[in-house]
């Protein structure tokens, strides 16, 4: 019996919520979120080196961004077998969710803008020669997407274990060779320098190439998987170009035109990388339509 002065209190209403709705509560016999997720691994990785309270935040902003781009690779990957095997439908939906990750990427740019140049001055010295410009990963991602340059492979000489990752990368036909292949099975005119070339070598644009995805685009309805394909491509480039220029946006914003950690000329580098054009064809065909 309760003390008229004193009710005995009502158990939180959040809580009866969840008994009422079945929730289990205790996960000591079983997996949970954090288990699942290793989160206890995740949340545990960050370790800044400076007593600057900024440095969280730049440390967490590559670390998430280096996770969206191993979801990236892990779809481009799949992508990149689906066009080579003529499964279009699945490699569809996997090339439209990378570019929305890019467009995560693009955004998280917008989070670290919020770091002043007093604030990145403050941790720059504890960064030592640390630079994005040696993930791997997304060495790999330029790589599938067809931007192959032999002296990128340079900056993972010193892990033999991620330099065989990216130099496998740099061996395999990227995203546009498999497209270019695919176009040539349909009987579509690509030339056999395109479809049995060195894949290690830049990619150099072709009138022939261009005329076959304007053969393409000029007769949707006979080609339309192909066609479709073409935009999928389209948006894909165009959501990279859209990180890479928020990219340099942000490194100018916060160091100007400082060089980077890496030893890169930092925004001079960046601006050259804008200029990068990785499915040619698609976008000079729209002129002549």
């Amino acid at each position: 019996m309760s003390c008229p002065h004193h009710p005995t209190p009502e158990p939180p209403r959040g809580a009866e919520i969840v008994r009422q709705e079945g929730a289990q509560l205790d996960f000591s016999r079983s997996m949970s979120y954090g288990d699942y997720l290793h989160l206890d691994e995740i949340l545990g990785a960050q370790h800044p080196l400076s007593p600057e309270h900024n440095e969280m935040l730049f440390i967490v902003q590559h670390q998430t961004s280096e996770l969206w781009m191993k979801l990236m690779l892990h779809e481009l990957g799949a992508a990149v077998r689906h066009v080579g095997s003529d499964r279009l439908q699945p490699a569809f939906k996997m090339l439209a969710r990378v570019s929305k990750i890019m467009e995560q990427l693009v955004h998280a740019w917008d989070v670290l803008a919020t770091m002043t140049p007093p604030e990145y001055s403050a941790i720059r010295p504890y960064l030592a020669q640390s630079s994005g410009f040696q993930s791997w990963q997304y060495r790999c991602i330029e790589f599938t997407l067809g931007n192959k340059n032999a002296a990128m492979l340079q900056p993972h000489a010193h892990r033999p274990d991620l330099l065989q990752v990216v130099e496998t990368a740099w061996h395999a036909p990227s995203l546009y060779d498999e497209a270019l292949r695919l176009l040539a099975r349909r009987g579509l005119p690509v030339p056999d320098s395109h479809t049995t070339r060195d894949w290690t070598q830049p990619y150099a644009a072709s009138e022939a190439v261009q005329a076959a995805w304007l053969e393409v685009y000029r007769h949707p309805e006979q080609h339309w998987d192909l066609y479709q394909l073409g935009e999928e491509l389209t948006d894909l480039e165009d959501a990279f170009r859209l990180w890479r220029f928020r990219h340099l946006t942000t490194v100018e914003r916060v160091i100007g035109f400082k060089r980077g950690t890496g030893g890169t000329g930092g925004v001079s580098y960046l601006r050259k990388m804008l200029d990068v054009v990785l499915f040619p064809e698609i976008w000079a065909l729209r002129t002549s339509l």
